[in-house]
């Protein structure tokens, strides 16, 4: 049988364990952010300059 100091201790292990991952999660989420408004950016800038992308307009 589990003891109370040792269920105290796996509580606040597991506790202690449930913040680390969160505040982790938290910093990748917001750091994670200026990659993607940098591609949104380029592929903003992209589309106001026409590209043919649907190959070559020459007729034979």
């Amino acid at each position: 049988m589990i003891t109370d100091t040792e269920l105290y201790r796996l509580a606040i292990v597991l506790g202690s364990a449930a913040m680390v991952l969160i505040i982790l999660y938290h910093f990748f989420e917001v750091n994670s952010g200026e990659e993607q408004s940098e591609a949104l950016k380029e592929k903003a800038s992209r589309k106001g300059a026409p590209q043919n992308t649907q190959g070559s307009t020459k007729t034979r």
